[in-house]
């Protein structure tokens, strides 16, 4: 992915209009950035995320690891199989897939559990939480042969009911954020209105202004984490984000999970790396055409809006909501340490005859990109679990294992 400042602007017409019409009926004539990147990346017919154009793998804006091959799905699946044993194998286990773009993770997974442990492909439920009504549509196609497969939205599943993991990956980096600015030690709302421009043909335009805070939980959020922006070392003008929705977000898991896990794979940071006095400027990414670039109001509707994850503010909602922390790592140790090593040391003893030449780099390049410190190997894994400590250890006495998941441990 290369940076990019561009002037080319291939915004969506219509969905431009329909957030106009949504700051002229707003009080004072401005939207918050929250409501603003809704709009942009969810809005029912227009949004980025419910457009018709490609947006996700080599055609599209962004790559996700599920579009580097399947290995990424099936070392993953091997820690799904590993969860199943430590819930003592119950016989209605469920994989709840939070936003499954193409649904390829969701096909490689469902492959490879059906090939390699058939005990547990007879007993799994593979939910999909999808907002998107095209790539729902392309997952059903993908995916329409699998009969255990089911679609759901947060209403339909029951309160209290998956025996499971819930999973998702660079979903929470695309939950909108309220943006701030410091302006005398004070936190200050980043809200969006429109400007006309006069030249031949009136342009309308998106811009910042600046006001009071929406909301009193942008303030409880920071004295949550125990970050005191109002230190010397901010100073007037540093700006980042605050994610809400995540807090929503994990609210809703937690009263969905019965017992077992939810496992996070994403950009981000903890909190005091997150908001870092040198980091300035936020974490606010656009991603068009693979090139990523920092105007969020160009090619609106048509770029993907992100925000790196806070992962000390899930870990401690998740406590709040009665979740504990399993662990949290970084995806290269994480799939290291569930086999991706060695499926990289077979491959270049036992592969590099058997394949022709370019299909053996292909093979070989998707591997090591899952583990590029420079790029998804940096990704943070989080796995939180909810009811399941004495389940944990009765499994683990049982199967004479390790005191935490595989994808935790360091290898001896």
């Amino acid at each position: 992915m290369t940076s990019q400042q561009s002037d080319i602007n291939d915004s969506n017409p219509e969905l431009c209009a329909v957030i106009c019409e949504r700051i002229a009926a707003s009080p004072q004539r401005r939207i918050t950035f929250a409501e603003y990147m809704n709009l942009a990346l969810y809005h029912p017919q227009h949004g980025y995320y419910n457009s018709d154009r490609p947006s996700i793998g080599k055609g599209g804006d962004f790559i996700t690891s599920s579009h580097w091959g399947a290995d990424f799905a099936e070392v993953l699946a091997d820690q799904f199989v590993e969860m199943w044993e430590f819930l003592d194998r119950p016989q209605n286990f469920a994989i709840v897939e939070m936003g499954a773009g193409r649904g390829t993770f969701a096909a490689n997974v469902l492959q490879y559990l059906q090939l390699q442990y058939p005990d547990l492909f007879k007993t799994l439920r593979y939910i999909i939480v999808e907002i998107s009504p095209i790539l729902q549509a392309e997952q059903r196609q993908r995916l329409c042969d699998i009969k255990c497969v089911k679609w759901c939205n947060w209403d339909e599943i029951v309160n209290n009911s998956i025996v499971g993991c819930f999973f998702s990956n660079e979903l929470v980096d695309a939950l909108p954020v309220h943006q701030f600015l410091l302006e005398q030690g004070k936190i200050r709302e980043i809200y969006i209105t429109t400007e006309t421009q006069k030249n031949q043909q009136e342009e309308i335009n998106f811009v910042e202004v600046i006001g009071e805070v929406s909301t009193p939980k942008i303030a409880e959020y920071f004295e949550f984490l125990g970050v005191d922006l109002s230190a010397s070392s901010y100073g007037d003008g540093y700006r980042s984000e605050v994610n809400l929705a995540a807090w929503d977000w994990m609210s809703i898991v937690a009263q969905k999970l019965q017992r077992g896990y939810l496992l996070t794979i994403d950009y981000g940071y903890p909190a005091h790396r997150y908001y870092n006095p040198r980091r300035r400027e936020g974490t606010l990414q656009c991603y068009y055409r693979h090139r990523y670039h920092n105007n969020p109001y160009i090619n609106v509707g048509r770029q993907d809006l992100t925000a790196h994850v806070n992962f000390t503010a899930l870990e401690r909602q998740g406590e709040l909501c009665g979740l504990d922390v399993v662990g949290f790592t970084q995806q290269a140790l994480f799939l290291m340490t569930l086999g991706l090593g060695d499926r990289i040391a077979s491959l270049s003893a036992n592969d590099a005859e058997a394949l022709d030449l370019a299909t053996f780099l292909r093979r070989r390049e998707a591997l090591h990109q899952l583990i590029d410190p420079m790029g998804l190997g940096s990704f943070g894994v989080l796995v939180q679990s909810k009811g399941l400590r004495e389940e944990e250890k009765s499994a683990q006495a049982k199967l004479s294992r390790r005191e935490s998941l595989k994808g935790f441990t360091v290898p001896e």
